[in-house]
Parts: C-alpha cells; sequence; structure tokens
C-alpha cells in the first residue's frame, strides 16, 4: 500500500536523463577548488560532441585540471525540479577560430581577463529529481 507524501524526496535518474538535463539547460554553476577554498562561478554552457563547453568569468590560469559543472531547475513553490552535476578533467580553449565561434554562441557574464571558455570532459554524470507524490513501499 502506498501512501501520498507531501514532503519532496530526491529520487535519482538515469545517466541517459541526467544528460538530456544538462543538455537542455543554458545556466550552471563552475565549482573547483583553488587554494584550498571552492570557487563557484556562474557560467553559460552547451553540450557539444560529447563535451561539456562552458563560458564563465574566471582567470584562465585559475582553472585547475578538474571541474564539476552543477546545473539545476528547482521550482520552489510547488516543490519540484532537479539537479544534475557532471565532474571531469578540463581544458582552457585557446584556438582563436574555435574561441571566437564560442563567444559568439555563448553570452557571456564578464568580458576581459575574467571571461573563459573550458572544455570539460565529463567521466561522471549524475542527476537527481525532486519529487512529489506517492512513496513505495
Amino acid at each position: 500500500m502506498s501512501t501520498p507524501s507531501t514532503t519532496p524526496r530526491l529520487v535519482e535518474v538515469s545517466g541517459a536523463e541526467a544528460l538530456w538535463l544538462l543538455e537542455a539547460a543554458q545556466l550552471g554553476r563552475l565549482v573547483f577548488v583553488q587554494r584550498d577554498v571552492t570557487v563557484v562561478r556562474p557560467a553559460r554552457h552547451v553540450w557539444e560532441y560529447g563535451r561539456l563547453i562552458v563560458r564563465t568569468p574566471v582567470q584562465s590560469a585559475a582553472v585547475p585540471p578538474t571541474v564539476t559543472y552543477q546545473v539545476d531547475d528547482i521550482r520552489e513553490t510547488v516543490g519540484t525540479g532537479w539537479t544534475v552535476t557532471a565532474t571531469g578533467p578540463a581544458e582552457v580553449i585557446t584556438d582563436p577560430d574555435e574561441a571566437a565561434h564560442h563567444r559568439r554562441t555563448l553570452s557571456g557574464w564578464t568580458h576581459g581577463p575574467h571571461d573563459t571558455l573550458v572544455r570539460v570532459h565529463p567521466q561522471t554524470v549524475t542527476g537527481f529529481r525532486l519529487v512529489r507524490g506517492v512513496e513505495k513501499p
């Protein structure tokens, strides 16, 4: 027998669904550790050829070899939504033609030395939905 639940709960989604949610989003956060401090920067992204292209306000020299990228869509008023986290090696995009292309297609948060394009090669992608409804026994 199942009982209705008014408390939201997290339900893990499949890897395919997590990738689908990531691809559909446009805004997220680049997360990495710098000098023993966790740094979180707003970012815009696009999923391209199995890689995540991220435009974020961080100096290129500060981008570490591995980063985490997080996106979500939480609807607080109804208590539903989702969150996806992708982690993997990262590299600053230095090719001028490729960088120009991504600067045209991804709007930035800032311009100048803190406007960096990063290619993330996700090795792990996890996702969760925040749901309300009937709990299974």
